[in-house]
């Protein structure tokens, strides 16, 4: 499968392969969060989108394009090219610079890079069909209050995931109790009494379990039994784009 980006101009912004540490991530103590395999894999389950430039907001909470004003320490005739405030109402619309194409029944979800947060602006998600559009689309900020928010060059301003988004029609949920599945009850009931077990002796302040700090079941991909799981990742190894 190929993902198609086509620079529209000879300079776009730079693409890059989603990357699994955030700032706020490693500013815990024993940097916790990466405990949390889910949150690293999303970090880096797609593609960023850098800004080419830093970039300030301004905002005073009028809902004309007058009210938004954009600044940079670059050269100020080129943001137009980058960002722009097109849908007014304390909306930013960044211009990706390339037009992309999927296989058929493919699209992207674009949206702010997973777990990426910036105070006073809210990224918009959308699902655009790019395995037709002829046309670059647009990825779109909304500022939540009035004041200032400045985007670093480098920085990521939006994130794309290849969806095969025609087949999550035939998808059929279904909802059961645990109960119909023996074997997979067998394994929940397993793991619960193996947390609530840990737990105990860590806050009873037992010196293993504090050695330890933290089961690393899923971390591992391993049932409490000791049965691996066959797929299980760790990390996320996407390709960078390449010129043709």
């Amino acid at each position: 499968m190929q993902l198609e980006c086509y620079k529209i101009y000879d300079v776009a912004p730079e693409i890059v392969p989603g990357r699994p540490n955030r700032d706020w991530m490693d500013a815990f103590p024993d940097r916790q969060p990466y405990r949390c395999l889910p949150l690293s894999m999303a970090n880096s389950t797609g593609w960023e989108i850098l800004c080419p430039m830093d970039l300030k907001i301004k905002w005073d909470g009028g809902p004309g394009k007058e009210a938004i004003k954009l600044e940079t320490t670059g050269d100020p005739r080129a943001i137009t090219s980058f960002a722009d405030s097109h849908f007014q109402r304390g909306i930013v619309t960044f211009h990706t610079g390339h037009l992309f194409r999927t296989p058929p029944g493919w699209g992207l979800m674009t949206m702010g890079a997973p777990n990426f947060f910036k105070d006073g602006i809210a990224p918009l998600t959308g699902l655009v069909e790019t395995d037709w559009l002829p046309f670059p689309f647009t990825m779109n900020w909304q500022m939540t209050r009035v004041g200032e928010v400045v985007f670093r060059k480098g920085e990521p301003f939006c994130f794309i995931v290849p969806i095969e988004h025609k087949k999550l029609e035939e998808i059929e949920p279904e909802r059961k109790l645990l109960s119909t599945n023996p074997d997979l009850e067998e394994d929940f009931h397993a793991w619960a009494n193996s947390r609530g077990d840990f737990n105990k002796k860590l806050h009873a302040g037992d010196k293993d379990a504090r050695k330890v700090g933290w089961q690393r079941h899923y971390m591992r991909g391993e049932k409490v039994s000791g049965d691996s799981a066959d797929a299980h990742q760790t990390k996320r190894r996407l390709k960078p784009p390449k010129d043709v």
